[in-house]
């Protein structure tokens, strides 16, 4: 979390101050500061940040313009830091794309500890993607979302078809499809008797996955079904 970069953006040097030394002590060290949403706008163009505070009122226009720029481009989280706090205002800023909306006057370490929250979230959601993403099967794995096939620790080279075809078995283990089920699942379409097409990237993704391709334990043709993917520990 402390390598988090936090972008405040205020006009009111001295609540600018007040948070610097709210988030510091907290450990956060990459804080960055804007004073106009034209600056603002500058900076989140160059910087990858983790969250990015608003006020509403700024010299060079408003918050609510700034966050809609923002999510043109970005689903960085945001917060509205703001004197503004009638009902109306609150539910234009969530409108807008906000994620919070603190109001003024506020404790600052309240404030810290709801950016504290708001980090843990999209981390754990993240770790939930790649947790979903990436399939383990001892002697190979597969990451979806960075399209990295791995054997023995080694990334292999892979036809997009033979990626999309291992993705869809790992997705469904020790299930059996037959082959014009895997070719509409994978090429999109019905097979008209093109389910040798199947059977040669079976074919080939057998010799990159398999200790031994001629005796392969993890993907097998059931006589007279089709093919199943078998995890190691029942391919064993």
């Amino acid at each position: 979390m402390n390598d988090a970069k936090i972008l405040l953006v205020d006009d009111d040097f001295d609540l600018l101050t007040l948070l610097l030394k709210a988030m510091r002590s907290e450990g956060f060290n990459h804080v960055y500061t804007a004073t106009t949403g034209q600056k603002a706008l500058e900076m989140i163009s160059r910087v990858p940040f983790n969250l990015v505070v608003l006020d509403v009122m700024l010299p060079d226009g408003n918050g609510y313009e700034v966050c809609t720029e923002i999510r043109k481009k970005s689903h960085v989280p945001i917060f509205f830091l703001t004197a503004r706090t009638t009902d109306l205002d609150q539910l234009t800023g969530y409108s807008v794309g906000a994620d919070d909306y603190i109001c003024k006057p506020f404790n600052p370490l309240i404030f810290v500890a709801r950016v504290k929250a708001q980090l843990k979230r999209v981390r754990d959601n993240r770790l939930k993607r790649d947790e979903m993403t990436i399939y383990d099967f001892g002697r190979f794995s597969l990451d979806e979302q960075r399209g990295v096939l791995k054997v023995i620790g080694q990334e292999i080279a892979c036809t997009a078809k033979e990626f999309k075809l291992l993705a869809f078995f790992c997705k469904h283990p020790n299930q059996i499809f037959s082959a014009s089920h895997l070719y509409r699942e994978v090429w999109g379409e019905e097979s008209l008797g093109l389910e040798n097409t199947v059977m040669v990237h079976i074919h080939s993704l057998r010799k990159k996955i398999e200790e031994n391709p001629s005796q392969p334990r993890y993907l097998l043709n059931i006589r007279g079904l089709g093919y199943k993917l078998v995890p190691l520990e029942n391919g064993r």
